[in-house]
């Protein structure tokens, strides 16, 4: 987890203003397709090699990303299949059911309609009404082949600049990160993200982060922000949601209409913060357990006080909800909690979390 750094998730909250110098403006329309940050001109030997695979992912799957507005702010988004279904992140829709999206290397404005969002995840999918011939839907990669140091390359629109490509590298992987609330967003914690240091700005939520073999390896979401800086973006710090969570979520908004397995692990409980008599937050105390659920055949029972799941402390119910968010289903833990006072253990297979 990041101890000195604040995240913002990177939907732009403005779609009618043009860029300023300090890069927080959003313009409406986009730019020229294609547009690449980075040094331009012939490298030799190697580096024309290189130079080469860029250009031809950015060829490979530019033309799957979109821009996205809603009302008058925007993000992008990514073509999921031929039909018209676009990938996106559930806090670049809101709470908005009609969108307006522009395709890449056009300036027609398209409309489309909500399928299906799920906060708990920030993901969603809207469709494309009367979806055009010729779209292009992006391949995604699988998650677990994602290593540290692969070469990335984000995509997106960042300031409302369409077609806008950045490059990095793959960070770290298998980060558990909070997102803030804000509007759309209820401050959902999310497991096993992407994270990387390809630029990712306001307006690059939802678009594709993409490694050398144009797959999509991730959703752009967020960015670090550094408190001590008043906010100002940590450089170099963003995250993305993997791709095996966008595509199996993806598939249950289009075939569904809904969430009906989140892949997310739970203990089948309902808990709020416990503070010590110093009203200092001293653990996650269960309120009610789940009949039949993991908690449950564990033992655990209301009033118990979660203080450890396996070796990470849990002094908070955003403490619970981030140990878990980095577990699965399925996987056995080691419970560490208090009950009258004496600290007792239980070993709880997790269930799958249950959705609305």
């Amino acid at each position: 987890m990041l101890t000195a750094l604040a995240l913002a998730a990177c939907s732009s909250g403005s779609s009618s203003s043009s860029p300023s110098s300090a890069g927080t403006g959003s313009p409406s329309g986009p730019s020229p397709a294609g547009s690449a940050s980075g040094s331009s001109g012939q490298l030799p030997g190697a580096g024309d090699q290189l130079q080469d695979s860029y250009q031809k992912v950015i060829a490979d799957v530019l033309p799957s990303v979109v821009q996205i507005t809603t009302g008058d702010s925007l993000g992008s988004g990514i073509v999921y299949d031929t039909a018209g279904d676009i990938v996106t992140n559930a806090h670049v829709v809101g709470t908005a059911t009609t969108f307006t999206v522009t395709l890449a290397n056009s300036t027609k404005s398209l409309d489309a309609t909500l399928v299906g969002s799920y906060p708990e995840s920030d993901l969603a999918v809207i469709k494309l009404n009367g979806s055009p011939g010729g779209l292009k839907p992006a391949v995604f990669g699988d998650s677990r082949k994602v290593q540290l140091g692969q070469i990335t390359l984000a995509m997106g629109s960042p300031l409302g600049l369409a077609s806008s490509v950045t490059e990095g590298i793959v960070s770290a992987t298998a980060r558990t990160v909070s997102e803030p609330q804000g509007s759309g967003s209820p401050g959902a914690t999310i497991g096993n993200m992407v994270q990387t240091s390809a630029a990712i700005n306001p307006g690059n939520s939802g678009g594709a982060l993409v490694n050398l073999a144009s797959q999509v390896i991730g959703i752009n979401t967020l960015a670090a922000t550094e408190p001590e800086a008043s906010g100002a973006a940590a450089p170099g710090i963003g995250f993305a949601i993997p791709a095996s969570t966008v595509t199996s979520i993806a598939d249950q908004l289009i075939k569904q209409g809904k969430v009906t397995n989140s892949g997310r692990a739970a203990l089948g409980i309902t808990a709020r913060t416990s503070f010590d008599q110093q009203f200092q937050p001293a653990g996650a105390v269960i309120v009610a357990v789940t009949p039949g659920g993991p908690a449950a055949a564990a033992g655990l029972q209301p009033g118990d006080v979660i203080t450890r799941i396996g070796d990470t402390p849990i002094d908070s119910l955003n403490a619970l909800t981030t140990a878990l968010a980095s577990l699965t289903p399925g996987s056995k833990v080691t419970v560490t909690y208090t009950r009258d006072g004496k600290s007792q253990t239980a070993d709880v297979t997790l269930g799958t979390l249950q959705t609305p």
